[in-house]
């Protein structure tokens, strides 16, 4: 179980600890903070909430925070300047975008749905010096985003300093066992540690995910970088979205993003890597998969079906030349009939542009250099995007 529970994760502080406190057998509460700063949830940010997902059928109590007091005063994270905080007006309408998307992942009778405000807003301003006495200044600029904005003479306000205070008191509030957040979000986590050691409970275990990538494999996903696939996006979109993701970075939304036991995600890749299966195939699995999830699987079946009429029709002329292949040529090895059909120039040309990935069969990408061609209907045999030949054997 604990191995099922850390798939995915970036880091687990402390193991142990979190052995011990499963070994416990009990729920134990599991916290995620989400400031409302952005009313539309993408991939990304369900990394995170899959992980929730995952501790809540294994029975634990998931705590959803929504953090409405954190959101006025700005998560300074990653930022080189001050951040505008949100009004009330704002973070009440973000709030409950929040609330009507995470259901499509997590179970709502199963989930307890939190807002800091309601401890935050009962603190005294004398109960809120008390909670900045905790932490020092130095300890403040050993942040990095910090660090870099004091060293680079950028002002840092001073209710900035309070972000990671607050966001560390909600888990003495809540009394957290767990906190999951974003690798960026190591040294808030952290704090809530330290906090809930000094108001006499149990630390937390501290699980930090990794920044999902985006659609171009290298800028974590980012609406504003124009790299996302939103959660409410329309099937057909979602779907496309992920097939257009590299080879290489789909097994990265595979670990992160899907279900599927991870012996089945180790056979999909030795069907490509030892048995020379086409990844466009096992994308459309990953394909399915997720927009199953959030919308519903004839909304996927169709998705899929559109994606290969779309494909085959862009990729494919008006008028494609068709071939006759002589029956005494028989069995038919692709390279053979790529020459033979005027695609390539010999069978050594069709060999390499085989490896390159450039050759398919009935729009299907192809790794075998000596596959064996079978006849029923006519094939549709293609090099690159413009050599393409309908190929029969002569009657």
């Amino acid at each position: 179980m604990l191995e099922e529970i850390k798939r995915g994760c970036d880091e687990v502080l402390l193991e142990t600890e979190l052995k011990d406190k499963l070994a416990e057998n009990r729920p134990l509460r599991i916290k995620a903070g989400f400031d409302p700063t952005a009313p539309d949830l993408h991939l990304g940010h369900t990394v995170l909430i899959n992980k929730l997902r995952q501790f809540q059928e294994l029975g634990h109590e998931v705590l959803f925070l929504i953090g409405d007091f954190t959101g006025m005063i700005g998560d300074p994270t990653g930022k080189n300047v001050t951040r505008k905080p949100l009004t009330r007006e704002e973070v009440e309408a973000n709030a409950e975008t929040y609330k009507q998307q995470i259901f499509k992942i997590l179970d709502p009778d199963r989930t307890k749905v939190c807002f800091n405000s309601e401890w935050m807003g009962k603190m005294s301003a004398a109960d809120m010096i008390g909670l900045a006495a905790q932490h020092t200044v130095a300890r403040m600029l050993e942040r990095d985003d910090f660090h870099k904005r004091y060293t680079n003479n950028q002002s840092i306000a001073i209710h900035e300093f309070l972000y990671p205070l607050v966001q560390g008191y909600d888990s003495v509030a809540m009394r957290a066992d767990v906190e999951l957040g974003g690798t960026d979000q190591k040294f808030n986590l952290l704090m809530g540690r330290e906090l809930q050691k000094h108001y006499g409970q149990t630390p937390q275990v501290i699980m930090t995910m990794p920044i999902l990538e985006g659609l171009d494999g290298v800028q974590k996903m980012s609406k504003s970088l124009d790299n996302y696939i939103g959660i409410d996006e329309p099937a057909n979109d979602m779907f496309g979205k992920i097939m257009s993701l590299s080879d290489d970075i789909m097994w990265r939304y595979f670990e992160l993003l899907s279900f599927k036991p991870l012996d089945q995600i180790q056979a999909y890749r030795d069907s490509i890597e030892k048995e020379g299966a086409n990844p466009r195939d096992i994308k459309f699995e990953l394909g399915m998969e997720i927009v199953e999830r959030f919308h519903d699987k004839t909304a996927a079946k169709n998705a899929k079906q559109d994606f290969v009429q779309r494909f085959q029709k862009n990729q494919l002329p008006d008028e494609i030349p068709e071939h006759e292949l002589n029956r005494s040529g028989e069995p038919w090895l692709v390279g053979a009939a790529l020459k033979d059909a005027g695609l390539v120039s010999s069978t050594s040309e069709a060999i390499r542009m085989i490896k390159q990935g450039a050759v398919k069969v009935n729009g299907e990408k192809i790794a075998d250099t000596k596959l064996e061609l079978k006849f029923s209907d006519p094939l549709i045999l293609q090099v690159g995007k413009r050599k393409v030949a309908k190929v029969s054997l002569a009657k």
